[in-house]
């Protein structure tokens, strides 16, 4: 079984794994609506994919906030 002659130092251990990294992803721009979009996806902003389109992208509904929440618990306890 092979075995090192020598312990690695710290400085060689760092200079191989220097090369050991992730590239992060190209991105295209969308034709339609000009955002950055990752290629051969559909855009999730407009919905859009090679000119046509293919999903139906509707507003997000609004988050409720926690004075919203507070109230209807509150209401809740109320009722009980």
């Amino acid at each position: 079984m092979a075995v090192p002659k020598k312990r690695t130092s710290k400085s060689r251990q760092l200079k191989r794994r220097a090369t050991i990294f992730l590239t992060p992803p190209g991105f295209t721009i969308c034709p339609n609506c000009k955002n950055e979009i990752l290629p051969h996806r559909v855009c999730p902003f407009c919905g859009y994919y090679k000119g046509k389109k293919i999903l139906e992208i509707s507003e997000k509904p609004e988050k409720k906030k926690k004075e919203e929440k507070k109230e209807a618990k509150e209401s809740k306890k109320e009722e009980k």
